[in-house]
């Protein structure tokens, strides 16, 4: 099922795993995936790896997702480092098998930078990507926005005309980057609205789980933690078990406020664990009807 249909019909609880950089992992995150199961997600997705191994092991996690889980899939997937060949060859494959939904993405360059000759790319952004799947394929297609601006992006005016350029180009819904400042997802919304992107838009939220990850992962994606959650962080520095609760708690007033504030849905990024979504949706029980 299509999930631009999904959200047309209720408000979403989604969750996203990323694959193993091995076989051995395989069995730990079909484990999480099943243990999330009982929270009758509407739709699971699973990254795209950089490696080829990992994009191996991504494709088979969507599959079994799909087939084994009975379980509404969207995969991801990435244009850097693909010819347009390759990516139909993909694309293909995965309509074949009966995946409905796909979030077309960029990708990571190189950590120089710069695309070489031995990285073939016919698409250099994630609105050529999405061009592309929709002017040639059925999918229905999501795409990434980021409420406190791509860290690329020289200017929110012009990180917010890239985001309009992909619904333009076939862009179904957009889910968005971590954020830990609601604000901020409620001024993108405002922003978004306001220069005519209507699709609907799904606020993702990571739970801490440790003061150095979370640190890390919004130094990465250029997300901002604000002062009350920074002191927080600094209190559990040396302790990930406290921090974890603290995590826990945290997002489940970050989730009870986007929900009061009428989300189309919640997409939970869950690094392959399972306990801090679990503590989270056993507290809240949301409501799912539509408003």
């Amino acid at each position: 099922m299509r999930i631009h249909n999904i959200i047309a019909g209720t408000r979403t609880i989604s969750f996203e795993f990323f694959p193993p950089k091995d076989t051995s992992g395989m069995i730990g995150v079909l484990d999480k995936i099943k243990s999330l199961k009982s929270y009758s997600p509407d739709f699971v997705s699973i990254t795209y790896g950089a490696g080829g191994s990992t994009r191996r092991f991504s494709e088979e996690l969507i599959m079994q997702a799909k087939a084994e889980h009975d379980l509404e899939v969207m995969a991801h997937l990435t244009c850097i480092g693909h010819s347009a060949d390759e990516l139909d060859a993909i694309l293909r494959r995965w309509d074949k098998s009966g995946i409905d939904n796909i979030i077309a993405l960029r990708g990571d360059f190189p950590k120089d930078g710069f695309l070489n000759s031995n990285i073939n790319s016919t698409f250099q952004h994630a609105s050529d990507l999405i061009k592309f799947i929709d002017e040639n394929y059925p999918f229905c297609i999501g795409a990434a926005c980021y409420p406190e601006c791509h860290p690329e992006s020289i200017s929110i005016e012009d990180d917010l005309s890239f985001t309009k350029l992909k619904v333009e180009n076939g862009a179904e819904f957009l889910i968005t980057q971590l954020f830990y400042d609601n604000d901020d997802f409620y001024r993108f919304v405002e922003r978004a609205r306001s220069q005519g992107i209507t699709v609907p838009i799904i606020p993702g939220v990571l739970p801490v789980l440790s003061a150095k990850q979370t640190r890390r992962f919004t130094s990465l994606c250029g997300a901002r933690i604000p002062s009350n959650l920074a002191a927080k962080l600094n209190k559990y520095e040396n302790d990930d078990k406290s921090a974890r609760a603290m995590g826990v708690d945290y997002a489940i007033k970050q989730v009870e406020s986007l929900w009061d504030y009428g989300v189309c849905g919640v997409h939970f990024y869950v690094l392959n664990r399972s306990y801090s979504v679990s503590k989270i949706l056993d507290s809240l029980k949301l409501d799912r009807q539509l408003i």
